[in-house]
This record gives C-alpha cells, structure tokens and sequence, in this order.
C-alpha cells in the first residue's frame, strides 16, 4: 500500500502538471493583492494609537478636551551680523502672522517672543490636525517663510521646530531606506550567482521574492483596517521578504537539483520536482509556520508599532511560503524541460549535453568539511570554547540601558536639525514642554486653576524648570472640564536632568497641587514623559513576549522534530545568539567610543524598541535556519545513516545555502548601520551581528558539537530514528546472510 502523499506534495504536483496554469494563477494573485490594496489605501494609525501609560492617558484626556498637542514650527527672524534691529524684527514677525493665518494648514499663530540673549524674535505657528500629518503639511509653511526671506533680505528668516523636524526626519528615512534597497538588490544577484553558476537560476529566487513582497504589500494595506499602519510594516516587509524569499526558494531549489544528480537523467522534471516537495516543502512550511507564530508575539507588547511590525512580517513570510510550494515547482519545470530539450538538442549533434545539476551537487564542499572539523574531532572542547565565547560578547548587555530616542539624537545632516540647533541655542526653554492635564467637573475649574498656578510657582522657584515672565500658560476646554498646564526645562531630551524635571512634577509638585482636588484626575505628558512611559511600558511587556516566545519556539521544535532535546537546545542557542548581540550592541552604541566611526551621537543607552525586536526576528530566523539543517540530519537518520554522520553529512550539505542567505540578510541588515537614523543605525548592527553569530558560530561550532555529544539522545523521546537504524541492519544483515549489528548510535563508525 503506498503511502498517501502530503498536502504539499499534492500541490507541487499539481504544479508541475500545470506549469502554465500555476505561473497565470500566481501573477493573477499578485495582481489581485495590489488592486485590492490600492483600492482600500492604507489606514495609517493616529497619534492615540502610539499612547502608552500615563502620558498616553494624559494625552485621551486633553483630546477629550479639544486641548490635544498640536504640531508647532518656529519661524526665527536674526540680524545678519550685529545686533538685531527690533523694529524690522517685528515688522517681518508681522509679515509671517499675516501669510500664516491665511494658510488651511494653520490653527493658530501665536505673538513674537524675543529671545533671552536679545538675538531672536521667533514666532510660533501651530498646525491643524494630527501630529502625524506633519509630512504633508509643513511644506506650505516653508513656501511661506522662503517668500519672507526674500522680501526682507536684510534679516535672517529661518523655519525650525517640531513639525519641521519630523518631516525632514520622515524624508531622510525614505532616503535611507532607498539607499538599503539599492544595495540589496545587487549583493543578493551576486550571492545567487556564487551559489548557482547560472543567471536563469538567479532569476528565480528574485522573481519570487519580489511578486511576494508586491503580494504582501497589498495584502498590508487591506490589514491596515484592522491594525493601523505605522509606516514600519513596509519596510520589513520588503527587508524580511527579501532574505525569507530567497532562502525558501534556495533552499527548493538546491534540493531540487540533488534529486536530478542523483537520478542521473533517469528521471522527469515533474517526478524530481515532487521528490523535492516531499522533503524541501515541508521544511519550507514548517519554516514558515515558525517564523509567523514567533513573530505572533509581537501582539503582546500592545504597541502599534510592534503589531505593524508583526502583520507585516507574518503577511510577506506566508506568502513566501505559498509561493515556495505553488509557483515555484511550476518554474522549476519549465526550466528543468528547457534544459532536457537543449541536451536533446546536443545530442542529436553528437555533441556532450551540458548537465544541468553537476553530482558536485551531492558533495559537500571542502570549505564547510574544514569548518566542521573542530566540532567533528573535538565536540567538547569546541563547545566549551563557542559557549565561552558567546557568554563573553553578551556580558555587556548585563549593563543595557534602554532609552526612547528624541529629536536630540537625529542626525544633524538633516537640514532641518541644523535649524533645531540653532533655535535651541536662542531659546533653550523649548528643549522641554511637559504638559500637565487635569480633567475634572466644570464646578471645580476655579480650584484647579489655582492650583495650576501654584504648580507654575513651584516650577519658576526651581532651577530645574525654565523660568518665563507674563501668565503662565493654562488652557480650559470649553466646557471647562478639562485644563491644561504647560511647563518648559533647558535639558537635552534623554538627559538625567530630563528626567529629574518629570518626577520632580509627578512626584512632588502635582500630588500637592491639582492631585489634591477631590474628583480630578491628573496625568503628565510631553517628550520626556513619553519616552520614560515607553520605556516603562517595553520592560513591563518584555518578559511577556520573551516567555512565550521561548515557549512556542519549543513547541514549534518539539513538533516538527518530535523531540524535546531539539526543543530545548534550539531555545538555548537562541537566547545565546540574541545575548552575545545586545552586548556587542552595548559595546558599540551605549559608549561614546564608536561615534565618529559609525556616525551616531550616543544616547548612553539603547533606543528602547531594539532587545525586543531582535528578540522576535532573530529567533523567527533562527528557527528558519533549524528547520533547514535539522531537516537534512532527521531526514538521513530516518534513513538509517548513523546520528554521528548524519549530523556531519547534513550541516555540510546545507551550510552553503544556509549562509548563503545569511550573507544577504546580513548585508542588508549592515547597511541600515550607514543610515542616518540611531535607532536604524542599532538595528541594523543588532540584527547583522546575530544573523552573522547564528550562521557561523551557532551552527557550524556550537550546534554539531551538541548534537555529536548528544548523539541518539537528540531525537528523545522520539524512537523513530532508533527503529529506522534497526530496520536497516536487519535488512543489511539478511541481505548478507550474517549475524544483525546495530549500526546506530553515537558509537558507531563513521561513514567516509
């Protein structure tokens, strides 16, 4: 009776049957993808979306209010040299009131205010909307000021501030990122290329990875109606579908042209192409079914960024996969009956047809049979010694200190930072706004605006706070239900003054003030409450999403392997890799040592969003990674080949394609390392020095060491390994007429 053939190896052959059929039906849900996508748009995710903690309950209160923060830019007017003259200063303050308020965009314009030092008059104009829309809104503000600076030559007229930083921040993101594509591209051809020899078989890695991410990003924008884009679910989508793209369909296709060498041309396209599915497609999904359920657990950190990040992930890995086991056995046909037609060609002329699978295909290379050779000859020592290392590059990170980056740590090649500068230099009160929010009944206002006012009294006694002449800055709502206290510092965003300025409001000065009105609720916001909550708020979620990530990457392992060793070894080295990358990450960006090497201002810590998304995205490729290699070892030991030399046999044989993919992810990931951004800047080093520990430490030293110490034991509690050897030496040993011999076991002979 034969045994009824896979799910995925129904659909490959289905594929391979229907070639033309499979390539229409794929770019048909290409196409279909986009469409509906474009159809529906993208449903970017608000300012109340990004709310954490207090300062985002401070934030619900004030919109409730119509009191929400606006996005604000400064219009500067300076002397060219010498001292400022006054009356033309206000006059052009006068001019830019005037063109602002004519401006849709502008909410309100407020009076010019002269700057301590007497160089500056600056005008501030507030936007209409949210502060996310600044990117489309900002550029008729400029064309304002550019027309002010030409009326009035003899002054200097500059725009800076908020709304101007973010969008010069936004553009030279996407410049950035641009950047990275354009390196992408051209290190995965050459990595193919090295791989494969052939330029047909470079296409179609490529091919499928770009229809999957096009796929992807139209399915995106449809999710965007469930979970808000955040303008980060496309870039991983393109940068994760790139590297998972290429890898599954490496990973196809290698085994693919094993099964030709081996049947020697005894063989159809369609036959070697489902011999492939058999083993290859079901690496490919359970694959793919890791990667998805581990990033799944970005959910949990209750972040709009992280569920961007975790819907687009999971979107363009899914349809990595379908595309891995649908189209491409459909092209691997077309190309394989190509080939045979050229060789029948060949030999109609009586000339030698060019193989189209070289039996070099089943060797291992020379390369990876000298790499494995310390942990083949000295499994313990060459563990011991990996392990050591790995612990060794992760004692820095005992010494992490997570911050949220702010507009201090920008690039200052960003035109508009150079501005920020120097509005700061003039007006260094504006570093810092904390916004304190008291929402309570409309009877109360009376009270809760004398105790505002004391609040404001506190603050101007404090050497800690900016001081300001005239009444301090309070705002009712209409209904007077809610009222609002504004309050500036002279600190650097993620300074320790910063944050002392916070809890000095929290801790001391509300609860005494409006903290002690019966019935108001208060609550803090502004950059530096904002940061510290989200920081707060990671470190609340971490050990949530760190748990149940070990747990379904041990799951996951246990049921793909039937083996809870596998299961509790891959968590291990997982959690290793991980580590020895935050403390490389910790040596390089917390100190001030790397700066002018890498560019970067350092925060004296880590951007608050890096740990965790390392966390999730290297153990979802690090489970790639095990299920390729782990396959090719299960798979020979099912055959009967000893544990010893199963290990052996299939680490070498998939380590070319393994860290072939590796390189690709690795190059694009260490190009983020020369944008502009810090926080792209940390993860781009992050994620290129775990995938580089993972590809060449983890599994070529520490993971055969392991597993040739563990031999048999590797497959606990499973005993289909152990019946598969015994199956064999009865069949050897009644072959041969000879007494039985186990032939598995850590100690058997090792096969040459």
């Amino acid at each position: 009776m034969t045994r009824k053939r896979s799910a995925t190896v129904r659909v490959a052959r289905w594929s391979a049957l229907h070639p033309g059929r499979a390539i229409v039906g794929w770019l048909v849900f290409v196409v279909l993808c986009l469409a509906g996508g474009m159809a529906l748009g993208t449903n970017a995710a608000t300012s109340a979306d990004f709310g954490v903690g207090e300062a985002g309950r401070a934030e619900a209160m004030a919109t409730e209010g119509g009191l929400q923060t606006r996005s604000t830019d400064q219009v500067v007017i300076r002397a060219k040299s010498g001292p400022l003259d006054r009356a033309a200063a206000e006059e052009v303050a006068r001019d830019v009131t005037a063109r602002m308020k004519k401006l849709p965009e502008v909410l309100d314009v407020e009076a010019p205010v002269r700057s301590a030092n007497g160089k500056a008059l600056r005008v501030q104009v507030a936007l209409k909307g949210e502060e996310q829309e600044d990117r489309e809104k900002v550029p008729a503000l400029l064309a304002e000021t550019e027309k002010v600076q030409r009326a009035h030559p003899d002054l200097v007229v500059e725009e800076s501030g908020n709304a101007s930083v973010s969008k010069g921040v936004e553009d030279q993101r996407d410049d950035d990122l641009a950047f990275s594509e354009k390196i992408t591209l051209p290190i995965t051809l050459i990595t193919l290329a090295l791989v494969f020899g052939s330029v047909v078989m470079v296409g179609v890695p490529l091919l499928l990875a770009i229809t999957s991410i096009m796929a992807a990003m139209g399915l995106s924008m449809v999710a965007s109606h469930l979970v808000p884009d955040t303008g980060v679910g496309m870039s991983m989508i393109l940068l994760i579908g790139m590297a998972v793209g290429v890898d599954y369909t490496l990973f196809y296709l290698k085994r693919e042209r094993e099964e030709r060498a081996r049947a020697g041309g005894r063989l159809s396209s369609e036959a070697l192409v489902e011999a492939a599915a058999a083993t290859a497609g079901r690496a490919i999904v359970m694959s793919g079914l890791a990667v998805a359920v581990s990033t799944a657990t970005l959910y949990l950190a209750d972040d709009v960024i992280f569920s961007s990040l975790a819907t687009g992930t999971i979107l363009v890995v899914a349809v990595a996969v379908v595309s891995s086991v649908t189209v491409l056995p459909a092209l691997l046909v077309r190309l394989g009956r190509s080939a045979e037609r050229r060789a029948a060609r060949r030999a109609a002329k009586g000339k030698t047809p060019k193989p189209y699978a070289k039996k070099g295909e089943m060797r291992n290379g020379k390369v990876w049979t000298a790499l494995l050779a310390p942990a083949r000859k000295h499994p313990a020592a060459t563990l011991l010694v990996s392990v050591l290392a790995m612990v060794g590059l992760a004692l820095p990170a005992l010494d992490l200190h997570l911050k949220d980056p702010s507009r201090d740590s920008f690039s200052r090649s960003i035109p508009a930072m150079k501005d920020y500068d120097k509005l700061l230099a003039d007006f260094p009160d504006l570093r810092i706004r904390h916004q304190i929010v008291v929402r309570a009944d409309a009877s109360k206002s009376a009270v809760v605006d004398g105790r505002l006012r004391e609040l404001d009294r506190k603050t101007q006694a404090d050497p800690l706070f900016a001081h300001h002449a005239g009444e301090p800055r309070i705002h009712r709502s209409d209904d007077r239900r809610v009222t609002t206290l504004e309050v500036f510092a002279p600190h650097v965003t993620y300074s320790k003054k910063a944050t002392e300025s916070l809890d000095r409001i929290r801790e001391d000065y509300v609860p005494v003030t409006v903290g002690a009105v019966a019935g108001a609720e208060t609550a803090v916001t502004g950059d530096v409450p904002r940061g510290i909550d989200y920081v707060a708020h990671q470190n609340e979620k971490m050990p949530l999403v760190l748990g149940l990530l070990l747990l379904t990457t041990f799951v996951m392992t246990v049921y793909t392997f039937r083996s809870v060793v596998l299961g509790l070894l891959g968590a291990v080295l997982n959690l290793l890799s991980a580590a020895s990358a935050l403390g490389l990450l910790a040596l390089v960006f917390q100190g001030s040592w790397a700066e002018g090497l890498l560019s970067f201002v350092s925060l004296g810590g880590i951007s608050s969003r890096v740990p965790l998304f390392l966390f999730v995205i290297l153990f979802g490729l690090s489970m790639d990674y095990q299920v390729f290699v782990v396959s090719r070892i299960r798979e020979a030991a099912l055959n009967g080949v000893p544990t010893r030399q199963a290990v052996l046999d299939g680490i070498a044989s998939s380590a070319k394609v393994v860290t072939s993919a590796a390189l690709v992810m690795v190059t694009v990931f260490a190009s983020f390392v020369m944008l502009h951004i810090l926080e792209m800047k940390q993860m781009g080093f992050v994620l290129a020095a775990a995938v580089l520990l993972d590809a060449f430490v983890i599994r070529v030293m520490i993971l055969p060491a392991a597993l040739l110490l563990l031999g048999e034991r590797t497959w606990w509690p499973s005993r289909a390994v152990r019946r598969a050897g015994e199956h064999l030496t009865k069949r050897y040993a009644t072959a041969a007429g000879a007494p039985e011999r186990s032939l598995t076991g850590y100690g058997a002979p090792e096969r040459r």
